[in-house]
């Protein structure tokens, strides 16, 4: 049994150790694909996206799981503005579980966008459009009001320096309709977190949390407009247990990593720093 199944991943095997000995280290974004996924990467070391081919709206990696954690503050958003397509994982899945909200992936990389029918994006319609800008640019330039914007934008060499400054928080605290959440995903080795973090404080206030993604090295930050404080966390457990009759994430683990990532963020020698995962759920 165990022969036949290491036969039968063999071409996955063979296929990324050619994508390892083949990948540019130049930026330019490659597809690896095995009998099971398709993965999004600028270089051999990193997984920028990760498709599974049984169910290509699933959300495989833990950190975008995460990220949904808005729907607690905000279950049925009209519309989601997100910086960064990727394999769009996160685009696929509001798309497909939000019936009613309008998606607008912004994606400064053309050749990101060139991928979109590999990794199964829907093309644009009424409900999903993808445009190809400079993630700051637009949320400052548009007159449209999202009521979540969600930051998952990032290039070979990490996260662009534009999406973590003090005008760009400013810009989304301002574009963001009542009640609004911003989500933005960090990588725990970025040494600027702290920076991160004092910059969207001057747009937001104490109206932050941070916690540690689910099954990942990544930082989730979660920033809302409306009352200072979140609900209680017996409020927000039974928000996730009605969230989760709908979706297929652990919302109520989600919850608990909200409540508790608030007191991280009020707390300044709670700030991750580089490669140390101090926050424990």
């Amino acid at each position: 049994m165990e022969t036949d199944k290491m036969h039968a991943d063999r071409p996955s095997f063979e296929a990324y150790l050619k994508f390892l000995a083949e990948a540019s280290s130049d930026g330019t974004p490659q597809v690896l694909e095995t009998r099971h996924a398709l993965s999004l990467h600028f270089d051999a070391l990193a997984t920028q996206s990760l498709m599974s081919r049984k169910d290509p709206d699933k959300l495989v990696l833990g950190y975008t799981r995460t990220m949904m954690g808005f729907l607690l503050l905000h279950p049925a958003p009209a519309r989601i503005s997100m910086i960064g397509l990727g394999g769009g994982s996160l685009a696929k899945y509001c798309y497909r579980h939000l019936a009613n909200t309008r998606v607008v992936v912004i994606e400064i990389n053309p050749a990101v966008i060139a991928l979109r029918e590999q990794f199964q994006i829907p093309p644009d319609n009424e409900r999903l459009e993808v445009v190809c800008a400079d993630g700051a640019e637009y949320v400052a330039n548009q007159n449209a009001r999202p009521d979540v914007i969600l930051v998952d934008g990032f290039l070979a060499d990490g996260m662009p320096v534009q999406l973590g400054t003090a005008d760009f928080y400013a810009a989304c605290h301002a574009r963001l309709a009542d009640n609004g959440v911003l989500v933005a995903n960090f990588l725990d080795s970025d040494p600027d977190i702290p920076l991160y973090l004092e910059e969207a404080g001057t747009a937001f206030g104490q109206s932050m949390s941070l916690s540690l993604a689910e099954d990942s090295a990544n930082y989730t930050l979660f920033a809302w407009k409306g009352p200072h404080k979140l609900p209680s966390l017996d409020a927000l457990l039974a928000r996730a247990r009605t969230l989760e009759t709908a979706h297929p994430l652990n919302l109520t683990a989600a919850a608990r990593r909200l409540k508790r990532g608030e007191r991280v963020a009020l707390d300044r020698a709670s700030w991750p720093r580089p490669a140390k995962l101090q926050i424990r759920y």
